[in-house]
């Protein structure tokens, strides 16, 4: 054999093994590519299980209640454990039978439906409530921050506080600033979400934002508009209003069930605190009542300095007889004319606020103050 037929045969056997090899590859490919398919296939023939919960266990039997109200008595599968009542469990769709557990005991998805975070605002940011924010501290913070001095004075912190007063001067700030303080987790529910449609539901969704503010301790529960859950109770009222009773005393048993020195704050806030049930607002439950007033002269000079310190102002702007202008002004409205006053600026091109831009923008938040009181005296006087 010459040489130059050699080389072709080892180009020719090279050329065999490598595309043998290739192909060993392609098959192996397509061989998990066809197991992958098999199993995802397999997946579409298993029959889905139905969510439910344990009412009650009898042995290797149990009581259990569908999603749509109906209970019956069923198995529980060796595999699935032990199961207690107030579990979530998965049940077969034919007979019932237990399958498994599911870790968990939430109906709710609450993490989701609160709004929980660590806020960011400081006492800095709240201007001419000295003497609320001292009780604040008093009640909340230092109870959080040191509770052992508590148990050597040998009294019980406060378990919560509501703070009551006309709308935008500050209550939902403080609740921020004293979880920021005391580096809490801050859970944010408005009384009025927990009213739910089917009986039970609102005050199973209470208890479950407890014990989520339990495992995310420190934290602080901040209820707004407390009033439209804690009204006065009457004997004579609708199925709706008799559900929302049920909610409010369920908010009431969670409160009274807290460990005194636990590490889980209730805050209350409302502008209508001449409508509440006093069950809510006696000693032993919201037991601190503070009053968030408007802001007096020094108050609204501070609240102004806070809302324009990051503004370039003009040198005719003089903001001590700014604020004195500002009677009556909550703080969220003062802040609302330092924001009026930046768009009038805006609006010329110019990058610094004068003295007429405030005027202007006091006037505008007065002019909308009136409109609006008139159009609630056309509907309700």
């Amino acid at each position: 054999m010459t040489t130059k037929e050699k080389n072709i045969l080892d180009s020719v056997i090279y050329s065999y093994t490598s595309n043998t090899s290739q192909t060993g590859e392609e098959n192996q490919i397509l061989k998990e590519t066809v197991s992958k398919l098999k199993e995802e296939l397999d997946k579409f023939k298993v029959p889905p299980l139905m969510v439910s919960e344990v009412r009650n266990v009898f042995g290797k039997d149990a009581i259990i209640r569908l999603p749509n109200g109906n209970q019956f008595y069923v198995n529980i599968s060796e595999e699935c454990g032990k199961v207690k009542p107030g579990d979530m469990i998965l049940a077969d769709q034919k007979n019932l039978t237990i399958i498994r557990k599911i870790p968990t005991t939430r109906k709710f998805d609450i993490e989701s439906f609160v709004i929980m975070e660590k806020p960011k605002v400081s006492w800095d940011n709240i201007g001419g409530l000295d003497d609320q924010v001292r009780e604040i501290k008093e009640v909340v913070e230092l109870p959080l921050k040191k509770p052992e001095l508590f148990k050597k004075v040998g009294i019980t912190p406060p378990k919560g506080i509501l703070l009551y007063g006309s709308p935008g001067t500050g209550k939902t700030l403080l609740a921020k600033a004293v979880a920021s303080s005391t580096n809490s987790t801050f859970i944010q529910i408005v009384a009025s979400e927990l009213v739910q449609k089917f009986i039970g539901e609102g005050a199973k969704m209470v208890k479950e934002i407890f014990e989520l503010a339990r495992k995310k301790a420190p934290s602080i529960i901040f209820i707004d508009e407390l009033d439209a859950l804690a009204s006065k109770r009457i004997e004579i009222g609708t199925s709706g209003e008799r559900e929302v009773n049920r909610t409010f005393m369920q908010l009431l048993a969670e409160i009274d069930g807290f460990n005194p020195l636990d590490n889980v704050k209730v805050i209350g806030a409302t502008n209508r605190k001449d409508i509440l049930d006093a069950a809510v607002i006696r000693p032993g439950r919201l037991d601190r009542l503070i009053h968030i007033p408007l802001p007096k002269n020094e108050g609204r000079l501070e609240i102004l300095k806070i809302h324009s310190k990051n503004m370039t102002l003009g040198k005719d702007v003089d903001l001590d007889n700014i604020s004195s202008l500002m009677e009556d002004l909550s703080g969220a409205e003062i802040r609302a004319v330092c924001t009026e006053a930046g768009y009038f600026a805006i609006r010329e091109n110019r990058v610094k606020i004068t003295r007429k831009d405030l005027l202007k923008g006091i006037d505008k938040v007065r002019q909308e103050e009136a409109t609006e009181g008139e159009d609630y005296m056309r509907m309700f006087g």
